[in-house]
C-alpha cells in the first residue's frame, strides 16, 4: 500500500508557507516514487515530465491543477491520493506559439482515468478551444479506473464530446506513448493526427486476454495493436516513429505547418529556395511511358521548398501520397497518386486516406495541390463488395466540399472516374495544369479500341494489326496532350521544368480566395 504524506500547513509566516508550497510542487513534479520512475524507464519509456521537456520550448510549460487529487474511497483509493491524479495538464510554447497539452503519468494508477483526472482533461480542452490554440494529448494510460466505476466512463464521454466540438476548430494531435485501450481509443480516433512509437505504443478496443477468451486466438499486444499494425494495416495511426524523442520532434514539426485555429492561416516560413527555381530533374524522373513506374515522393521533393515534406499515412494505402509541405514558405497539402504502388490506382483505402487529408487541409485553410497520374479505380469483386462506390465517394465529397485554393496537375495518365475524383476542373479545381505527357481520357487507348472498334477488329483479316491501327487512331484523335486544353478542361500545358514556379504563381494568385458553401446545418457525407 502506498501512503501519500499530507502537506503541512502550520507555517507561522508567509515565507514558511511559500517554502512549503515549493516543496509540495517539487514532490508533485517528481512523481510518486523513485521506484515508479525506474519502472517507467525499465519499460523503455520516458516520464511525463521528460516528454513535456521534449515537446515544449525550454522553460515555457505552465501547469494547471498540479495539486488536484481524487476524492474516491473504497478499494484502497483513500490511501493513494497522489497529486496530479495521474495526468499533467497545462500549456507551453512550441516555436514560440501557444500549445495546450494533457499527458498521462503512467506511474500513478497506470495513467488510468478517474473523475478528477477526467475533469482536468476537460478543463484543458475547454481552455484550448477558448484560446484558439492546438491541443496535444500524450497518451500513456490503462483506460478507465475500474475502482471509480461509471464516473470514469462518464469522464471519457466528456472528452469525446469536446473532441468533436473542437474538430476543425483547433488542431488536435494524439501521441500514443504506451497503452491506449478500450473506450480510450476513441479520443485519438476523433483527433486530426495520431502518432505512435514502435515497441512501446499499443492501441486496441479489447486486449489479447479478451481476444483469447472469446475467439481462442493467441496474439501479442504489438501484433494486435502495435504501431506498425496501425501504421500499415488499420490506418489508425498517421505517423509511426522509432523513438519517443523522434516522435515528439515530429509533433513539433507538424505544429509548425498548422495554424493555431480555423480563423488563422498557417505560419509562413521564410525560405532561400527560389520560387522560380526550375525543376529540370522532373524531365528525366518521370517516364513518358505511362506504364513505367516512378516514385512520386521524388517528384514532391523536387517541387517543394528545400525538398522537405511531412507525409501522413506513409505506410498505409501506399498507392496515394498525402503530405504537408511548403511552397515559397506557405504551407500546402499535396495529394498525389503513387505509380510505384498498385500503379497509382484509387481503391477503398486510398480514397479514405485522401478524403480525410483533404478535409484536414480544408478545415485549417491549407491550399491543396493535386498531382494526378491515375489509371482508374481498382477493379474486382472484393473492392465492389466492400464498398468502393461509397468509399470512393468520400474523396469526391471532400474535394467538392473544400473551399481552399485548389490547383491540380496531370503528369501522365488520368482515366475515367478517377480523373474526375482527383480534383478535376469539373468538381471545382480552381486551376488545372498538365504536362505534355498527359493522357486524359475515359480509359486507356487499348481498352477504348477494344470497345469502340470491337466488331471491326474481329472482322479484320489481321485482328492484331487492326487493333494497333485503331489504338493509334484513338490516341491521335482523343488522347493527344492538348485535347483537354483545347476544350478548356486544362488551363495550360506546362514544361515540367517550370512546375514549381507555375504552382507557386497559381497559389499566390488564389491566396485571397473567398468561396462560400450554401447555408446548411451540415452535409451528409458518404460513410
Amino acid at each position: 500500500m502506498t501512503v501519500v504524506a499530507e502537506p503541512s500547513v502550520h507555517g507561522s509566516d508567509t515565507r514558511s508557507r511559500a517554502a512549503e508550497l515549493a516543496e509540495l510542487r517539487r514532490a508533485a513534479a517528481a512523481g510518486p516514487s523513485e521506484r515508479a520512475t525506474e519502472q517507467q524507464h525499465a519499460r523503455r519509456k520516458l516520464t511525463v515530465r521528460e516528454r513535456l521537456d521534449l515537446l515544449f520550448d525550454p522553460g515555457t510549460f505552465q501547469e494547471v491543477e498540479q495539486l488536484r487529487r481524487h476524492r474516491a474511497v473504497g478499494f484502497g483509493l483513500e490511501d493513494r491520493r497522489h497529486h496530479t491524479d495521474g495526468v499533467v495538464t497545462g500549456w507551453g510554447k512550441v516555436d514560440g506559439r501557444t500549445v495546450f497539452v494533457y499527458a498521462h503519468d503512467f506511474r500513478i494508477f497506470g495513467g488510468s482515468l478517474g473523475e478528477a483526472h477526467a475533469q482536468k482533461i476537460h478543463k484543458v480542452m475547454d481552455l484550448a478551444e477558448a484560446a484558439g490554440a492546438p491541443l496535444v494529448s500524450l497518451c500513456d494510460g490503462a483506460g478507465a479506473r475500474i475502482q471509480e466505476g461509471v464516473t470514469a466512463l462518464a469522464g471519457y464521454g466528456g472528452i469525446f464530446l469536446r473532441n468533436v466540438r473542437a474538430s476543425g476548430v483547433i488542431p488536435q494531435i494524439s501521441v500514443i506513448l504506451g497503452p491506449c485501450a478500450g473506450g480510450a481509443t476513441y479520443s485519438p480516433a476523433l483527433t486530426d493526427v495520431v502518432f505512435m512509437v514502435r515497441d512501446i505504443s499499443q492501441m486496441y478496443i479489447t486486449g489479447p486476454d479478451v481476444v483469447r477468451a472469446v475467439t481462442g486466438e493467441t496474439i501479442s499486444h504489438d501484433e494486435l495493436g502495435g504501431a506498425d499494425v496501425h501504421g500499415a494495416v488499420s490506418g489508425a495511426a498517421q505517423v509511426v516513429c522509432d523513438t519517443e524523442e523522434d516522435c515528439l520532434s515530429e509533433v513539433r514539426y507538424l505544429l509548425s505547418l498548422l495554424p493555431a485555429n480555423n480563423r488563422e492561416l498557417p505560419p509562413v516560413q521564410p525560405t532561400d529556395d527560389p520560387p522560380q527555381r526550375r525543376t529540370e530533374r522532373l524531365l528525366d524522373l518521370v517516364p513518358a511511358d505511362g506504364n513505367r513506374p516512378y516514385d512520386m515522393r521524388q517528384v514532391i521533393e523536387e517541387i517543394v521548398d528545400d525538398g522537405e515534406h511531412f507525409e501522413l499515412h506513409a505506410g498505409w494505402a501506399t498507392n496515394i501520397v498525402c503530405s504537408l509541405a511548403r511552397l515559397d514558405g506557405h504551407t500546402v497539402g499535396i495529394v498525389a497518386n503513387q505509380p510505384q504502388s498498385l500503379a497509382g490506382v484509387l481503391d477503398i483505402h486510398a480514397s479514405e486516406k485522401a478524403a480525410r487529408f483533404v478535409q484536414l487541409c480544408d478545415a485549417f485553410s491549407i491550399p491543396l495541390v493535386t498531382l494526378v497520374d491515375v489509371p482508374g479505380f481498382l477493379p474486382g469483386r472484393d473492392q465492389e463488395h466492400e464498398g468502393i462506390i461509397r468509399h470512393g465517394a468520400k474523396l469526391l465529397y471532400a474535394y467538392c466540399n473544400a473551399t481552399v485554393p485548389r490547383v491540380s496537375l496531370v503528369l501522365r495518365k488520368a482515366y475515367g472516374g478517377a480523373y474526375i475524383v482527383m480534383d478535376s476542373r469539373s468538381i471545382g479545381s480552381d486551376l488545372c495544369y498538365a504536362w505534355p505527357t498527359n493522357e486524359i481520357a475515359v480509359m486507356g487507348a487499348e481498352g477504348a479500341a477494344n470497345v469502340v472498334f470491337r466488331r471491326e477488329i474481329a472482322a479484320a483479316p489481321d485482328p492484331e494489326a487492326a487493333r494497333a491501327e485503331r489504338v493509334k487512331a484513338y490516341k491521335d484523335e482523343l488522347m493527344h496532350p492538348y485535347y483537354a486544353a483545347e476544350r478548356g478542361l486544362v488551363d495550360d500545358v506546362i514544361d515540367p521544368a517550370e512546375t514549381r514556379a507555375v504552382l507557386i504563381g497559381a497559389l499566390d494568385a488564389l491566396r485571397r480566395k473567398d468561396a462560400r458553401l450554401p447555408a446548411r446545418k451540415h452535409g451528409n457525407p458518404p460513410t
